[in-house]
């Protein structure tokens, strides 16, 4: 393949015509970014910029390939305040009687979690877009901008922006007007149903940020514009290139001899049976497979002894990796089925000499593309599976599906095309889960959700079928996103200079909660391909391995908290998703929310099994997931809480006060 099929989808962005961006006129955006790129070179080279909390970890040119400055950048945003600036001057003007007002917004909010933009990447947690554009819709008008600070996949920015879509707005049940209005159904003090204006159609600007560069790149792929059509034109190419090298990798043989597609294979844990050493294969053993369950208790196939799985010793292999340049001893895994298409129908068999030669000619195969080999970093799930050998990241690929991995890599041709390495780069790993459901064997599984864990049943995906799977999804989760309403950061949330005081007019966020996930740890995968690492020092968490406890925790998202009360407007608005069942962490937020200045104003609970939220009558209820309401004060309510509100008791008898007379005040 020439350099010229390959950047294709460069030559459409030369092709584009000039373009604005923060005041100045390009040829094209090429140019732009061009131009944007030599000033964050510079900036790299100033020792403070480097200083700023939570700089990710990477080489100056690694942070430049993923950056597209100025709207996205894989270390702090330099140019936030000169956007925030130009979409303050771009709003109307205001009446001289303005005055904003909302209450806490309360209302039954539907999760939408089966919408193919929520589950196009994963994520180890997020917030579906359309539970977000209730919110924003609720305390903000066109023009105004949102603030994320740990922005995850950046469900936020395609929220803010799906508010100016007229079909998307109404699929929440709204109503909207020829004028742009926008109607809910409220219900009067006499049970009788009204529809009631509360806001008004159009896109909202956002600021995304986070901690972790794999969360802020997936965050501005979902977010920023993207010619599809070039897209696929430029990956059907590239995909093509992997097939001709790498499909022989997946083949087998059928019973009448014909070559067939493997979709996946089953690799089984190999134990030593105690009584009389023979080696027991988990899956032939101890698998009930008509029940689709593991039998507590299996007989021994050579000794027939009675055996559980808490009582065996694994079987080990061991082997010189050239790759870090030393012996290395695994726990031995074996193949046990391979399901298999030959045309269109799916088959099953169980692997023959055939696949044994396959696998044998990969064992010898030199992967010539680069991959990533780091040790994995210190932590609880990081290091879960050094006990069994696998202490390297390559070591949680096959042979295979690194090489088809890497393969991809090497011939991606801008960091837009990184997106298809991390949306398969996690679950084309020995993590993903060989599972029983509705049954069927093989129809669920995925791996375990929060963890890295390494099952006992890995199913091998062929990562040929995933990428043309996730190249059929990337058109799916198109939605009308344009440069210039989002703007993306990479740093903590404790410390935005960038961001001008009493700037931001709404503020949704949902923060990590002690020591639920470990998202430093948890990225690791995704980040050694992008070959940019969390700098995890101000991540706030509850993590041993990090040294962090609850007082840690507090104290940084205190910092957090602070920084966004700085920012936000006077009178304005923030909502916190919390999700702990610890009464200790949601103390600690508590506090930090407090100690920043925020005033809580409501708190409502998530009932997932109806998607909707419920009020919560005492602060200490933590069985289920929260969704805290709280507002920096402007003026003379804070004197009034002050006085009132002396003692932790007292704010949560202030807010209920408050509240009530709020609702008695509207209803006369």
């Amino acid at each position: 393949m020439s350099d010229n099929m390959l950047f294709d989808l460069d030559s459409e962005e030369k092709k584009s015509g000039p373009v604005k961006c923060l005041g100045r006129e390009f040829e094209n955006d090429e140019a732009r970014r061009a131009h944007f790129i030599e000033e964050l070179r510079k900036k790299l080279q100033d020792p403070e910029f480097r200083k700023i909390e939570g700089f990710p970890n990477g080489s100056d040119e690694d942070i430049l390939n993923l950056s597209d400055p100025p709207y996205y950048t894989a270390c702090p945003n330099p140019w936030i305040g000169h956007f925030i600036a130009e979409w303050e001057a771009l709003k109307p003007k205001k009446p001289d009687n303005y005055s904003y007002h909302r209450e806490p917004f309360a209302a039954d909010v539907s999760e939408g979690k089966y919408d193919p933009i929520y589950k196009y990447h994963p994520y180890p947690t997020k917030v579906p877009h359309k539970a977000i554009m209730r919110y924003i819709l609720h305390y903000t008008k066109p023009g105004d901008i949102v603030f994320d600070g740990f922005c995850g996949t950046g469900m936020t920015g395609v929220a803010a922006q799906m508010c100016g879509d007229r079909d998307a707005v109404i699929s929440l049940g709204y109503q909207v007007k020829q004028d742009g209005s926008i109607l809910r159904e409220e219900i009067d003090e006499t049970g009788i149903k009204t529809w009631v204006p509360f806001s008004q159609i159009g896109i909202r600007r956002v600021v995304l940020n986070d901690l972790s560069p794999a969360g802020t790149f997936v965050t501005y792929n979902y977010n920023t514009p993207i010619n599809i059509s070039s897209f696929e034109k430029t990956a059907n190419r590239i995909l093509k290139e992997i097939e001709n090298e790498c499909s022989w990798m997946y083949t087998t043989k059928h019973s009448d001899g014909r070559l067939g597609t493997i979709n996946y294979t089953v690799w089984s844990d190999v134990f030593v049976c105690q009584e009389c050493s023979g080696e027991v294969v988990f899956w032939n053993a101890a698998v009930d497979k008509e029940a689709g369950k593991v039998r507590d208790e299996f007989s021994c196939p050579h000794c027939s002894s009675s055996l559980t799985k808490r009582s065996l010793d694994r079987a080990w292999i061991t082997f010189f990796d050239p790759i870090i340049n030393q012996t290395q001893k695994q726990a031995k895994q074996v193949p046990v089925l391979i399901n298999y298409s030959v045309g269109s129908p799916r088959h099953e068999k169980v692997t023959d000499q055939y696949d044994i030669d396959t696998l044998k000619k990969l064992e010898d195969l030199k992967v010539p593309y680069w991959f990533p080999s780091e040790r994995m970093i210190f932590g609880k799930e990081t290091r879960r599976n050094d006990p069994a050998g696998l202490t390297h990241i390559h070591h949680f690929y096959s042979k295979r599906n690194l090489y088809a991995l890497a393969k991809l890599k090497s011939l991606s041709p801008s960091a837009k095309f990184n997106l298809l390495i991390t949306k398969v780069s996690f679950q084309i790993t020995k993590l993903y889960r060989f599972t029983y459901q509705s049954g069927v064997w093989g129809a669920g599984g995925g791996p375990l959700s929060g963890t890295l864990y390494v099952p006992s049943l890995v199913k091998e995906l062929n990562i040929i079928k995933q990428i043309k799977d996730a190249l059929k999804q990337r058109r799916g989760i198109s939605h009308p996103a344009t440069y210039g309403s989002f703007v993306g950061s990479t740093q903590s949330s404790s410390w935005l200079p960038s961001i001008p005081d009493n700037s931001l007019s709404y503020i949704f966020i949902d923060p990590p909660f002690g020591a639920n996930l470990y998202y430093s740890e948890l990225a690791f995968l995704w980040e050694t391909w992008l070959r940019i690492l969390t700098n995890n020092k101000e991540e706030a968490i509850e993590n041993d391995a990090q040294g962090k406890g609850l007082d840690d925790y507090r104290l940084l998202m205190q910092k957090c908290f602070s920084e966004a009360y700085r920012a936000l407007k006077p009178g304005r608005w923030m909502t916190i998703e919390f999700s702990n069942t610890k009464a200790s962490v949601w103390n600690s937020i508590q506090t930090a929310l407090l100690e920043a200045g925020f005033l809580v104003a409501n708190v409502s609970a998530l009932d997932k099994k109806k998607g909707s939220f419920k009020a919560v009558t005492t602060p200490t209820a933590v069985k289920q997931d929260l969704v805290i309401s709280a507002y920096k004060p402007n003026g003379g309510f804070e004197e009034r809480f002050s006085s009132e509100a002396n003692t932790e008791d007292g704010v949560w008898d202030f807010v209920r006060t408050h509240k009530i007379r709020k609702r008695k005040t509207r209803k006369k």
